[in-house]
């Protein structure tokens, strides 16, 4: 009797539905954190900032008509050994899939697959969405599939998104589930194909999730632009076309790589709606 409870315990965590949702949840997750030592690329000095470490996010979006993942880490949960941390220049302590399945999802649960863009710190776990369909600017694809790849890119953290059904995305705002609350917004100059994510929350309102957009919070009050973007005067114009939505919509901008702020934010399985 023990073992057939056992059994249907087990039967049933296999074929559990994620939660059915009326309204559009947001789910924040902790990727993990990077450490800065020398912010000089982000044309700022260490006395000029309140915190030089980044955070790591990463967002589940939970909607009526599906689910949706915007940015994956810089950890790959494959890193993970016996359920110890990685600590590195990237310092991550908990896996993706174990938050999502705090949250009661796995990566076969998500429908659409996001990345803000290619960089190396936010496509860690891609491979985990092969199966999902990849929404994506064809700049960005090309050159994660070209013969040069962004450095630092372990090509085998994504290389399974060749064989993914993939949408490009139309070089303009593109609503993902069709009802305006989930919108994915051009703001290119980081690299060629940057988006950043608009997501409308009933409660909460408003909230725009910045991508490389902004790093520091200190870019907004200076308007320094980093070094290292693609394109700086892009990157300002997207940054433009980002106040006016937030002024026009009463937004909240979160800065995802600004640790102090993601650290005030409530943690998947807790969400927003």
């Amino acid at each position: 009797m023990r073992f057939l409870a056992l059994a249907a315990l087990l039967c049933a965590t296999c074929f559990a539905k994620p939660p059915a949702v009326t309204s559009v949840r947001l789910y924040v997750i902790d990727c993990g954190r990077l450490k800065v030592d020398d912010p000089s690329r982000f044309d700022f000095k260490k006395e000029e900032l309140k915190t030089l470490d980044f955070s790591v996010g990463c967002y589940l979006i939970a909607h009526p008509k599906g689910v949706m993942i915007w940015d994956v880490g810089v950890v790959p949960d494959s890193m993970f050994k016996n359920g110890q941390g990685v600590k590195a220049y990237a310092t991550s302590t908990k896996t993706l899939t174990s938050q999502m399945a705090a949250a009661g999802y796995t990566p076969a649960d998500v429908n659409y697959f996001v990345l803000s863009h290619y960089h190396w710190d936010h496509i860690g776990n891609a491979a985990l969405f092969a199966k999902s369909t990849w929404l994506v600017e064809r700049i960005e694809h090309d050159t994660l599939f070209g013969p040069t790849p962004p450095e630092r890119i372990t090509p085998d953290q994504y290389q399974p998104l060749a064989k993914s059904k993939t949408v490009y995305l139309p070089n303009r705002d593109y609503d993902v589930f069709g009802d305006g609350t989930v919108i994915i917004k051009p703001a290119y100059g980081h690299t060629p194909g940057h988006n950043v994510l608009v997501v409308k929350l009933a409660k909460t309102g408003t909230v725009v999730l910045s991508g490389d957009l902004y790093h520091y919070p200190e870019e907004v009050t200076t308007g320094k632009v980093p070094h290292i973007d693609y394109n700086k005067d892009r990157t300002r114009d997207a940054r433009e076309a980002v106040t006016k939505l937030l002024k026009s919509t009463g937004g909240k901008l979160w800065i995802q790589h600004d640790l102090v702020q993601f650290q005030t934010l409530k943690k998947a399985p807790d969400f927003y709606e």
